[in-house]
């Protein structure tokens, strides 16, 4: 065999060693999953959901990206930004697969989650991220910012919600629905419950409960 062979037979033997270390890299960067809402309050709903997408989904860790604002919702309606943040630290503290985040809290407003992506990417290149939606905002998808850019650069993990079927058989490889429970609760009801002095406390973790009772003296 003459030396030109021997080059050639390197060449290829240290890309086959490239593509394994990629493969390899793609195989061990965490699988992040992006859980953004107004989380006004959190509860065990959300609670309950993120980690049913940790132990059956495949996720390796998921973060609550707490929203200063969504442009599809009233302002007025959330509780302040800090709180609301505090409030989703009391709910997760303990547990190493989940994480509070403010990063939207210094993007410009109003905040749309393609920007939100980008940044998390750029700042976390070693994590693969995640998009975590409703089924009831999948069906509303069309309407957000830049979706189509979402769609084509993202993973997407739908959740059902009661009311909005979603199909896998016409979505992109890049989107998955998961087959978690529903469940049933919404922040809305919580609040409005607490303005009448009603006692939600299970539908909270309790230093939730805790810190929202001095908010909502009974």
């Amino acid at each position: 065999m003459d030396n030109s062979s021997w080059y050639d037979i390197g060449i290829a033997f240290k890309l086959h060693q490239c593509l394994y270390l990629l493969e390899t890299y793609e195989n061990k960067r965490m699988k992040t999953g992006i859980f953004s809402g107004s989380f006004n309050p959190v509860h065990i709903g959300h609670l309950a959901l993120a980690n049913y997408l940790c132990e059956y989904e495949g996720l390796d860790e998921v973060w609550f990206l707490v929203t200063p604002h969504n442009p599809l919702k009233e302002e007025d309606e959330l509780m302040d930004d800090t709180f609301r943040l505090k409030l989703a630290q009391l709910a997760i503290a303990g547990y190493p697969k989940f994480k509070a985040s403010d990063i939207e809290f210094n993007l410009p407003r109003p905040s749309y989650t393609i920007h939100t992506l980008d940044k998390l990417k750029e700042t976390y290149p070693d994590r693969e991220f995640h998009l975590i939606i409703g089924s009831d905002n999948w069906a509303l998808f069309p309407r957000w910012y830049q979706s189509e850019r979402i769609l084509a650069e993202n993973h997407i993990l739908v959740y059902p919600r009661p009311g909005y079927p979603v199909s896998s058989d016409s979505l992109s490889e890049n989107v998955k629905v998961a087959s978690s429970p529903t469940f049933e609760i919404s922040s809305t009801f919580i609040r409005r419950a607490m303005e009448e002095g009603k006692d939600v406390r299970y539908f909270l973790h309790p230093a939730v409960y805790e810190a929202l009772s001095s908010e909502f003296p009974r």
